[in-house]
């Protein structure tokens, strides 16, 4: 069961760093993050299963759920913006860091 758990992590999370890697749009980005942060989850429980030390898993699996919770709603508030002003959340279009 430890080796299933570590393959279906690896897996989420290469599928996460594809979608990642190959998206344009600022929102298929944000949702590509979640299978990430789904899989560090996976992998925190999964081993700490084997260690025998549930608690410490957990607990950080807690902290990484919060940690996508307020990241997704900080994105979409930030995309969701980009796209009022800029009227596109095209990636490559995105250049606010020029004059």
């Amino acid at each position: 069961m430890f080796e299933q758990g570590l393959i279906l992590g690896a897996y989420i999370l290469c599928v996460g760093f594809f979608g990642l890697i190959t998206s344009r749009n600022t929102v298929r980005a944000l949702m590509s993050l979640e299978p990430i942060f789904n899989a560090i989850t996976l992998n925190l429980i999964t081993l700490s299963n084997l260690f025998d030390n549930r608690e410490t898993g957990e607990i950080f699996s807690l902290f990484v759920i919060a940690v996508a919770a307020a990241e997704a709603a900080t994105g979409l508030a930030i995309a969701l913006s980009i796209h009022r002003n800029r009227r596109s959340t095209r990636i490559d279009q995105s250049n606010l860091l020029k004059w």
